[in-house]
């Protein structure tokens, strides 16, 4: 594990792995750079593979309030820590941070999505409005756990019977320990329309959809593609959100090249 230094002091943890082009890998929400790690080490056979913690979660420090403009800094520090440029990739909300980055005119050579969780009117039950402050204010509440159950049950939709179980199981404790996060996540998301930065995209853009994922996820990913110029979109068989990362590393090693 090594660290870089972002623009408002905060440390960013990261894991440095194989040799070749930079690819920067970005995690998505109630997750650290561990969710990342068997995609890294599969795809550092060809890339020099930089998979870091988000502010706030894992190994990385944390600012005084967050903005989305914080984890961009965040962002240019690694990227300076892989020479400048690099490849990126980001997966749910993780995949809707590197968008936007990369909108912003970060310096992005590829940008690679694993399903971006952007909803149109009418393809599911849309999560509650302003699901960040809903978040903040259990945990400044000291009630962590309810954060991280409300974002499984309102905002994810998983069945009651799944939250239960998940609360008694032995990862818990680590999603009560990033439960401030989800709220920097839900301001990644914002209404979870997508965002009209996508037309600013300017670099290669390849869009990845499990196969058997949601109908109202392929539907939202269809649209992100519409959505930023020259975009490509590629169906993964047989995957679901929570993609197999054997499956996904050579859709990824091919668009990367």
């Amino acid at each position: 594990m090594e660290k870089v230094t972002s623009a408002d002091g905060t440390a960013i943890a990261y894991d440095r792995l194989g040799d070749g082009p930079a690819v920067v890998l970005v995690c998505g929400g109630s997750v650290d750079r561990m969710s990342n790690a068997p995609l890294a080490a599969l795809l550092a056979q060809d890339h020099t593979v930089y998979n870091y913690d988000r502010r706030g979660r894992g190994d990385s420090g944390d600012g005084a309030q967050y903005q989305i403009e914080r984890e961009f800094e965040d962002l240019d520090a690694i990227f300076a820590a892989a020479g400048g440029t690099a490849h990126l990739y980001g997966t749910s909300s993780g995949a809707a941070l590197a968008l936007l980055a990369a909108a912003a005119g970060r310096p992005v050579t590829k940008l690679a999505l694993w399903e971006p969780p952007y909803i149109l009117e009418g393809t599911r039950k849309m999560p509650p409005a302003d699901t960040a402050s809903i978040y903040r204010a259990f945990v400044a509440e000291g009630r962590r756990d309810k954060a991280a159950e409300y974002f499984m049950a309102e905002v994810v939709g998983l069945p009651a019977e799944f939250v239960a179980m998940a609360k008694e199981s032995p990862w818990w404790p680590a999603q009560e320990a990033i439960a401030h996060t989800l709220a920097y996540d839900a301001t990644v998301m914002g209404d979870y329309s997508i965002p009209a930065a996508a037309s600013a995209v300017q670099v290669p853009t390849r869009v990845f959809t499990g196969g058997a994922s949601e109908d109202w996820m392929k539907l939202g990913n269809e649209a992100v593609v519409a959505a930023i110029p020259g975009a490509t979109h590629r169906v993964v068989p047989d995957q679901q959100h929570n993609v197999d990362p054997t499956a996904l590393a050579p859709f990824l090693t091919e668009f990367f090249g």
